[in-house]
């Protein structure tokens, strides 16, 4: 299987004042990590895409498994279980260097086509050569296996 992975350091920026990461900076980790994978991996920064298509999450399932704390260094994983027309879902994962999961789910994002102006945003399907960057990265197992 093939994951996209990035460390990040908790920072303060990151806690709230019990000193554990807040859960909506969770959230912009893992937005981090999409934009990422995206521009390293899929060859689409988001700084190029958002002035033809964008990328929005649809559905997100996420389970907050243990506390992440400041100086925490924590591997973000990414990987595909299911790859539609239009569509991605994908697992991803949080893991401490003890290799503890911190925090775990599945995103759906999708590929929506701006060029018609913002009120008029539908789906349209990846190209066949963004299909097939994707596709690296497809698994029907989950990060522990």
């Amino acid at each position: 299987m093939k994951k996209f992975t990035k460390t990040e350091t908790v920072r303060f920026k990151h806690v709230d004042f019990a000193g554990i990461v807040f859960y909506p900076r969770f959230l912009e980790m893992l937005n981090d990590l999409v934009e990422d994978w995206f521009g390293e991996a899929l060859e689409r920064p988001f700084s190029k895409i958002h002035t033809t298509n964008g990328i929005p999450t649809v559905d997100l399932k996420v389970q907050f498994k243990k506390p992440a704390r400041i100086g925490d260094e924590l591997e973000k994983s990414l990987w595909v279980t299911n790859l539609g027309g239009a569509s991605v879902t994908c697992g991803f994962a949080f893991t401490h260097a003890d290799g503890s999961i911190c925090l775990e789910g599945e995103v759906t994002l999708v590929n929506v086509g701006l060029d018609k102006g913002p009120n008029q945003i539908k789906a349209v399907p990846f190209t066949d050569e963004t299909r097939n960057l994707i596709s690296a990265f497809i698994t029907n197992n989950n990060h522990n296996k």
